[in-house]
């Protein structure tokens, strides 16, 4: 079993192990000969060393910080999201009124709106979140949206003469088809989170990862800004993939896996 698990993963993820070994060794020989100061790009021993020194302090409060921004912003984004483009999708003069905002609130800059945002909630955790909720929503809402309009046309047309109201429709096949777009916004989104909480850190706060790393910039501390870095990089992919364990659980389970 382990043996072919081994297979398996050497299959898919082989070449990237391999590519990504080759450049850490490039990366520690440029340093090391000097080609690159240390205080423009650290080492990876470097990087690691202040990552295991200051482990405590970064998992301790400022990854928790910044992990509790990601889950609420995450929740709001999944939740109004969701509401939006069922309500789009059902109503269309709705549609019409709001998908023109939503494009409009990509636009606008976030680190314009971060300075409102603390002006309205302060230095709390809520003008963090509301980073993440406008940076993460607008994929839930288009993946969703375009999810639930791939129903089966013929298959709905049959049920509407079995006597089917639209209640039922929505149930039996627009929202099982809207599935995996769905959970390709949720990927997308959970990743997004984790930027708009480091954007939100950087311009206002006084802990998380962000935070930490812009204050270690500032004072020259490169080893330990890359070591944050690498905590928002291992803390986005372990989201990304519990969602795609999520995905690949939720859409066998009903018949829909790839």
């Amino acid at each position: 079993m382990r043996r072919r698990l081994f297979k398996r993963w050497a299959h898919d993820y082989g070449w990237f192990a391999l590519l990504f070994t080759l450049l850490l060794i490039a990366w520690e020989s440029v340093v090391s000969l000097g080609w690159v100061p240390s205080f423009i790009i650290p080492s990876p021993t470097s990087i690691t060393r202040a990552l295991f020194e200051n482990g405590h302090l970064l998992i301790s409060r400022h990854l928790i910080a910044t992990l509790e921004e990601v889950v609420l912003g995450f929740i709001l984004s999944v939740s109004g999201g969701i509401i939006l483009a069922i309500s789009m999708h059902i109503s269309r003069p709705l549609e019409k009124a709001l998908y023109p905002f939503m494009i409009i609130s990509q636009t606008i800059p976030l680190i314009a709106l971060s300075p409102i945002f603390i002006m309205w909630f302060g230095y709390t955790i809520w003008s963090k979140v509301a980073v993440v909720f406008l940076t993460a929503f607008f994929p839930i809402v288009v993946s969703t949206y375009d999810g639930l309009k791939k129903g089966d046309r013929e298959y709905a047309e049959l049920l509407m003469t079995m006597g089917a109201n639209r209640w039922e429709l929505f149930c039996t096949i627009e929202m099982p088809m809207a599935l995996p777009s769905f959970f390709s916004g949720l990927k997308l989104s959970i990743v997004y989170c984790v930027v708009g909480a480091t954007i939100g850190e950087w311009l206002g706060g006084t802990k998380g990862l962000g935070y930490y790393s812009r204050r270690m910039s500032s004072n020259m501390h490169t080893d330990e800004m890359f070591a944050s870095i690498l905590l928002l990089s291992l803390l986005g992919i372990s989201l990304f993939m519990m969602i795609v364990i999520l995905e690949n659980k939720f859409l066998k389970r009903r018949g829909l896996s790839k």
